[in-house]
């Protein structure tokens, strides 16, 4: 063996040549003659290598502007993903079984928690074109997690159940809508017997579709929620089909009556806070009127005489409670020039404007007092 070279097949002499670079292909034998495998054949071999060369390193030039396009466009993203995962407590994922099948969630919850101790539960579901880091870094509800000491739940829809990471709010005709809502229950049920949540303080917040489950899940299971936050979204009962959806979603649907509940006909709605941009091209600011509406009808609340507020220098809003035996059980909070976006979100990430007055704020304010009327270690509900 000592000085005889050794010789390949075709095949492998190819696979070889490729492996070791372009330059040496042309040194490349074949096994069968002995000689170079290319100009056994009587191929040009320098001008060719020097042909293949050229577009070789056209195309490395052609791809670097690309490369340095995309990583721009997802650096800011992927860094406000890791510092709401990493930087301000524990981030955990995990899976929920139900009846449409099998959920991932995200789970937030603050640093140093005590033996025995129970914390509010925020539940957050996120929009369309979303999931649950795209949502956390967005309304950056983890950073106000940390300092008010509350759970933060980030349910998450599959591109299996609709391609735009759309929940299905409004199937209540087909049952999907209702099939999804026992994955978000699920889901709450997991937090609180594993995490100590305090499922006496539990808080649904909404973005768009993630607001329409919530009305859903808030209007039809009234005993499981101390709150509800809708942002952009439509009313409970508007719509029950694709087509009625995006009807709803115009602003051509009326009050609908009260929708069914799970067994629970008794139990009262959850106070509602209803945050609705003026300018919203999606979902028509009407639905923001409507759904307070439909709450306060649902509990026997009137309409007390607007407020117009401004916080510094972001956009103006208009607020009005809707209240029973001077309990307020419904408000809506019109924002002027906020399109279909978190109002006060992160700054360069979609679907948020930096701009507007704090959602997350104010979601967690109101829940917080909705929370104080109950007793943290009441029995479950």
């Amino acid at each position: 063996m000592c000085g005889t070279p050794q010789t390949l097949g075709p095949r492998a002499a190819d696979t070889e040549a490729f492996n070791s670079g372009s330059n040496t292909y042309a040194k490349q034998h074949d096994g069968r003659h002995g000689r170079p495998f290319m100009r056994a054949r009587g191929w040009g071999t320098s001008a060719w290598l020097r042909s293949f060369n050229r577009s070789v390193k056209a195309v490395a030039r052609a791809a670097k502007p690309a490369r340095r396009s995309l990583a721009r466009t997802i650096a800011p993203r992927v860094r406000a993903t890791k510092n709401q995962a990493r930087a301000q407590g524990d981030w955990t994922a995990g899976l929920a079984l139900g009846p449409a099948g099998m959920r991932r969630y995200h789970l937030f919850h603050p640093p140093a928690m005590q033996p025995g101790e129970k914390l509010p539960l925020m539940v957050m579901l996120h929009g369309c074109h979303q999931d649950a880091n795209d949502f956390a870094a967005s309304t950056r509800m983890n950073l106000l997690a940390r300092r008010e000491r509350f759970l933060v739940l980030y349910p998450e829809q599959d591109r299996l159940a609709s391609a735009q990471r759309c929940w299905n709010w409004y199937e209540t005709r087909s049952g999907r809508a209702q099939a999804e809502a026992a994955l978000v229950l699920s889901a709450i049920d997991q937090v609180c017997l594993v995490h100590r949540a305090d499922p006496a303080r539990v808080a649904l917040v909404g973005l768009s579709a993630g607001a329409g489950m919530a009305a859903l899940l808030a209007s039809r299971h009234p005993h499981r929620f101390a709150a509800v936050v809708m942002h952009s979204g439509v009313a409970p009962g508007v719509a029950d089909s694709t087509a009625t959806a995006l009807a709803a979603m115009r602003g051509k649907r009326g009050p609908p009556a009260r929708p069914p509940e799970d067994g629970h006909a008794l139990a009262p709605w959850p106070p509602l806070l209803v945050i609705q941009g003026e300018r919203d091209g999606v979902v028509a600011a009407r639905n923001g009127a409507t759904a307070a509406q439909v709450w306060a009808d649902a509990v026997g609340a009137t309409a007390a005489p607007a407020r117009n507020l401004q916080r510094g220098q972001r956009h103006p809003m208009t607020v009005t409670d809707f209240k029973r035996r001077g309990r307020t059980l419904a408000t809506l909070v019109a924002v002027e020039r906020l399109g279909h976006a978190w109002s006060g979100g992160a700054s360069r990430l979609p679907y948020s404007d930096a701009k507007g007055p704090d959602a997350s704020r104010m979601a967690w304010a109101f829940a917080a007092r909705q929370f104080r009327q109950t007793a943290p270690e009441t029995s479950e509900r």
